[in-house]
Order: structure tokens, then sequence, then C-alpha cells
């Protein structure tokens, strides 16, 4: 089975901004343009498959009736529900504050859901972009009841600058935020329970207080002040033309940064897993051995949301981003696409020039 393109659903939370639409050619008719959940099978956000033969289904109804895409390893094989969840974030404002559950807590509290927790690569960030990571010092739980009271809870937030290409991994438990000027590309466990701890007094559309979930983040919530915010230690690793180096790893995903620039590298079958590859910048080519090249990779022009036709093999929908005639075995992508690979793709070669992360199960 040959890779897929996704289309997202995508989010209008207050915070967001314009950038995913202006710059990642998103064609969706919100405003603002918060998030898009670019690979999901969480209800809250379906992603739809845009090319091929499963075109105009959600990722979710291809998965159960082909769990085999899902992948051998014991981790993905056992459900053919994805296990991530992968969002491009915008925030133009800050986002509340806030805390997920871990799967314990997930499960007995909320109905067998699953915890969350996520990593965030910055894509880009404004001069003076921060987040929240934690607290810089141990509290109580009192203690920091009583500080919301008296408006002062901002003084016990670890705040970090931000710059582009930095990483932060988030386990579940932790105090976060992302702060305004930040574009994120957030990959997490596929659930979608927030615990809103502070939202600096915002109210929402309907003008009414956001709400919060005070007793339950502070249930879940490490108030060590010793999470870890440091940089993960970073290797490039190369081969002609093609270079990786692992972001994040955990019991739920695996994450890589890849930098191509090759007219044809070598991209292995891995059938023990799915891979999602979400580029970031460039364009390339997933193509099947004896396709001839395209010949059209390398533009990083991103003005054109969601012209088609440098970017397939065969007729056209001008609602896609792919091929629709399923024997075509090539399949592009440019900044801001999403490509689903099935753990049973074959090796296929890959060309272009792209910068894109690459998450496994």
């Amino acid at each position: 089975m040959t890779p897929f393109l996704l289309k997202p659903t995508g989010k209008d939370y207050i915070w967001g901004g314009t950038r995913l639409r202006d710059e990642f050619h998103k064609d969706l008719p919100l405003e603002p343009l918060a998030e898009t959940w670019e690979c999901s099978t969480h209800p809250d956000g379906p992603s739809y498959v845009v090319s091929g033969e499963f075109e105009g289904l959600t990722l979710a109804e291809v998965l159960q009736a082909h769990p085999e895409f899902m992948g051998t390893s014991p981790s993905v094989a056992s459900s053919n529900k994805l296990p991530v969840l992968i969002k491009f974030i915008d925030a133009r404002n800050n986002l509340s504050v806030q805390v997920h559950p871990d799967d314990d807590y997930a499960y007995s509290e909320e109905n067998g859901q699953e915890g969350k927790t996520e990593m965030w690569y910055v894509v880009d960030a404004e001069p003076g972009a921060e987040l929240v990571f934690g607290l810089n010092r141990a509290v109580s739980a009192d203690e920091l009841i009583q500080s919301l009271e008296k408006g002062t809870f901002e003084h016990y937030l670890r705040r970090l600058p931000v710059h582009k290409d930095d990483v932060f991994f988030i386990p579940s438990g932790t105090i976060h935020a992302i702060g305004r000027g930040a574009l994120i590309a957030e990959i997490q466990q596929s659930s979608n329970l927030t615990y809103r701890l502070y939202d600096y007094g915002r109210v929402g559309k309907d003008g009414k207080p956001r709400e919060l979930h005070i007793d339950k983040a502070l249930a879940v919530a490490d108030l060590s002040g010793s999470q870890s915010p440091r940089q993960p230690l970073r290797v490039l690793r190369y081969r002609p033309g093609f270079a990786t180096e692992s972001l994040a790893r955990c019991q739920y995903f695996a994450v890589s940064r890849c930098l191509l620039h090759s007219p044809g590298v070598t991209f292995p079958a891995l059938p023990e897993s799915f891979r999602v590859l979400l580029c970031i910048d460039g364009e390339g080519e997933l193509r099947a051995p004896g396709i001839t090249d395209s010949g059209n990779y390398g533009s990083t022009d991103s003005g054109n949301k969601g012209s088609t036709d440098s970017r397939i093999y065969g007729p056209t929908d001008s609602r896609n981003n792919g091929f629709t005639d399923s024997r075509i075995q090539g399949i592009t992508f440019r900044k801001g696409d999403t490509v689903f690979i099935p753990a049973t793709a074959p090796e296929l070669l890959l060309s272009g020039q792209a910068e894109f992360l690459l998450t496994r199960g």
C-alpha cells in the first residue's frame, strides 16, 4: 500500500492567528485558525484522506478497515486506533495554562480515555516568544489555590524563551502553556483531555469566562518544581542527500527531524509501524522505484493555497492534494502537507529539498 495525503480538521480557538492559512496553505473556513489536526483519528477532530483509493474517507475509517496499516510491533498492533495525534498550532496570543492527566487517571476518571503526553517542535517563533514549562519552585495545592484567588498565580510559573527549532517533551502532569508568537508542531497521544488551570481572566466567544478545571488539574499536576525543560541532545546523522536527528522517544511515539536534499534516496520499508511525514518546509516526493522523477521538487512557494497541478500524477479533483488514480505510485508533498505512510508500504524513493518531522508508533 502506497502513502496517502491527509487533510486536517481546524480549530478556531480565541488565541489563534492566520499563519496556518497564510504560510501553510490551510484553506479552512475558520477565523482565527488556531490549530489544524493534521493526523488524527480522534472524534473531536478527524483527518481525511485526500489522495489514492481511500480519498474521501476519514483516517479512522481507513485504519478500522485496514488495521495492518498500523504495523506489527506490539505497541501499535494491539489496536486499530492510531496512538498519536499530530497538530500545527499558531499562537497569536497566549494559550491557557493547563495540564493533562496520565493514562491511569484518565482511564479511571474520564470513562476509559487515554492520558496525554506530548512534545513540541518550534516551527517558528517571534522575537520574545516564551512558553510555560512547570513551576519555578515546589508549592502545595493550597498555595496554588490561594495564588489563583489572589491573582498571584503567574509568579509560580517557569517561563522559558523559545526559538525556531527548539524541542520540548512534556509528560502528562506537567503544567504548561504555549506563549504568543510561537508556531508549534505538536505530537501527542490521541487524547483531547485538557484541564485548564488559569486563563488570564479571558472570556470566550459567548462573552462568558472560559471554563477552568482547577480540581482536576491539581489532582494530576506535578507541583514539585523539578521538571527539566532542557533541550535534548541532538545529533544529525548523515547519508548522501539525507540527514536525520532524533527529537523525542517515549512509549507512545518516536519523532525525528529529517533534512532532504537529493534527486533520490532510499526510504526503507518499516513493517513494525506506520509513519507520518509532516512537512515544515520545502517540497519533496515519495515514489516507488521505477517511477520517473517529476522534476518539480525544490520549490518553497506556499502562496498558492493548495493548487494541485505540480503535485500529482494523473487526473485530479479540485479538492484533493494528491493523485486520484490508485495505480499511480508517486506522491508529492510540500510545506504544510501531511503524508500517512502505512506499515505495509514497500521501500520507496524520496526526492526533493524539504525539511519534515517523521513520527512513528
